[in-house]
């Protein structure tokens, strides 16, 4: 008798993403009122504007989700078009202050233009790429690209803010570091899904943990080398430590052997340490970390001459719980910084503690999605691919929000989604285009088994 088959979870999905979809725009365009009220108090004279390119993205991003990647997880989508909105709310938000206390230039036109896109290209790698498993042919090409991008900027790249970590090509600065942590990740899946028992089943013992043998340690060797020298010459701490802590992380959930996170830990700080110390531009960022109000002394120490750290520290103290109310504050006091790495100063002070809990939350939901994701992959590359996005995601938000708050040293990395910058917004919504082609193809296998195997018809045998 043939069984009765299972409602499809497509349709639950996609309308799940829609109503949430509802809720990103209205959220949205309720921060950019509130903040055009508080500031002039009147409502933004690009209310409708704002309105319509918000509900247009969302739209034609659903559209695009449900026609490529129908059994996709329904909240990764709008989870970066939450995060992607509020961080548009806060740069229109943050122009009219920079306007008038430092006469710079409006951003939230280009940052829209690149939402544009990076939504854009999220859909086109939907389109082009039906099965994510073919990205695993590719991976010494793809990690000979990302050397060549993740050196760059050291013979080519500009000097900016004291980091090599922009290239300038035809009038536009790239940041190519935003690229390389997925096409890393991409890399290092397929070469732990190639030598995963080799890397766990090998080692002697010591102290209760089984040591990788010194052939085995070569890969981990030259990743650590690498992340160094990006280190010394591109003066990239940001890049550095989401590189090097991505492959430990990776070769951990592949091996599962503790040995690797105890090497990586020790080999990472031992190399922080010796660059911390010798190299002027990371031992001022340390200096500053120590003592962020040094630069207020008399004699500052070498190299410390910004008071942006001493700056976020005020903002989150004014903030409070509460904070003061969107478009209330004066988080342009931080003049450029605010629209990078600094913008979530701008979520402490005017949203207070709840705010920045709220965003940290967002992307707390985001990396689990990506876990979850990596846990329901029937395949080892889909598995190690949505563990490196998600741990990407992950380390780059932790030293994006460690080095503002004060937890660890700043780098200088752009806040995913949420700060100013094209080439970080691009490389995010291709990472959210992974993930949702991943999840898409776990549903698409988990559906499929629960239908169980096609009914097949039994031919009867005729005896004489």
């Amino acid at each position: 008798m043939r069984g009765l088959r299972p409602l499809t979870t497509a349709g639950a999905r996609r309308r799940t993403e829609a109503l949430l979809l509802v809720f990103v725009i209205v959220i949205a365009v309720f921060g950019h009122a509130a903040a055009g009220l508080a500031m002039n108090g009147e409502l933004p004279p690009n209310l409708a504007d704002f309105t319509i390119s918000m509900t247009l993205l969302a739209l034609v991003g659903h559209l695009g989700v449900r026609r490529f990647a129908a059994y996709a997880d329904p909240l990764v989508f709008p989870l970066a078009m939450l995060l992607t909105g509020l961080g548009l709310v806060l740069i229109h938000r943050l122009d009219q202050g920079y306007i008038e206390r430092w006469n710079s230039e409006a951003n939230a036109p280009g940052q829209l233009l690149w939402t544009v896109v990076g939504v854009a290209a999220c859909i086109a790698v939907l389109a082009l790429l039906r099965d994510h498993r073919l990205l695993q042919r590719f991976i010494y090409i793809t990690m000979a690209v990302a050397l060549v991008l993740l050196i760059a900027p050291a013979f080519f790249g500009a000097d900016t803010y004291g980091a090599k970590r922009w290239i300038i090509l035809f009038g536009f600065s790239i940041q190519p570091g935003e690229f390389v942590k997925i096409m890393i990740a991409i890399f290092f899946a397929g070469y732990l899904v190639i030598h995963r028992d080799s890397l766990a089943l090998t080692g002697r013992k010591f102290l209760g943990m089984r040591l990788p043998p010194m052939r085995q340690l070569g890969p981990i060797i030259t990743v650590w080398i690498l992340s160094m020298l990006v280190l010394v010459f591109e003066r990239d701490l940001g890049t550095s430590l989401i590189f090097f802590g991505v492959f430990v992380v990776m070769l951990y959930v592949a091996t599962e052997r503790t040995s690797w996170i105890v090497c990586g830990l020790l080999m990472a700080s031992a190399g922080a340490f010796v660059v911390g110390s010798t190299e002027p531009h990371v031992k001022a960022r340390v200096a500053a970390w120590l003592n962020p109000l040094s630069v207020y002394w008399e004699t500052p120490p070498p190299g410390v001459t910004s008071d942006q750290s001493a700056q976020a520290l005020f903002s989150f103290g004014t903030g409070g719980i509460s904070g003061t109310g969107l478009g209330m504050g004066h988080p342009e006091l931080i003049k450029f910084a605010g629209r990078s790495d600094f913008i979530l100063t701008t979520v402490g002070e005017e949203l207070g503690l709840a705010g920045v809990m709220a965003v940290l939350i967002l992307y707390a939901l985001l990396v689990q999605r990506g876990l979850r994701m990596a846990l329901g992959a029937r395949d080892p590359f889909g598995k190690l691919l949505a563990v490196g996005l998600a741990s990407a995601l992950a380390l780059q938000v932790f030293v994006v929000a460690g080095g503002v708050t004060g937890l660890i040293p700043l780098t200088g990395k752009a806040l995913p989604f949420l700060a100013k910058g094209g080439s970080s917004l691009l490389a995010n919504w291709i990472m959210i285009a992974l993930l949702l082609r991943i999840s898409d193809s776990a549903e698409r296998q988990r559906e499929a088994d629960a239908r169980g195997p096609a009914e097949t018809t039994i031919t009867p045998v005729v005896q004489v």
